[in-house]
């Protein structure tokens, strides 16, 4: 149930062109499947959006999602 509504919610920030709610989505996702069979895609998903946010490096979410992938190696 969680999974299904955290990819919901990363469909509709991607439909919405709303880079901060992607990652707030990718995020939850990644921390979801940490340690399960699609940590790797977490790990994935959260680089590609990483890579997307060049300003704004010091905002929370980045930080949080920044020490997220450090966890995943």
């Amino acid at each position: 149930m969680a999974e299904a509504s955290l990819l919901r919610a990363l469909s509709i920030a991607q439909d919405q062109g709303s880079r901060a709610w992607e990652l707030r989505a990718v995020t939850s996702l990644a921390r979801l499947w940490k340690g399960g069979i699609k940590s790797h895609d977490g790990r994935t998903l959260l680089t590609s959006v990483l890579g997307c946010f060049t300003e704004g490096a010091d905002t929370a979410d980045v930080r949080n999602a920044r020490t997220l992938l450090a966890e995943l190696g």
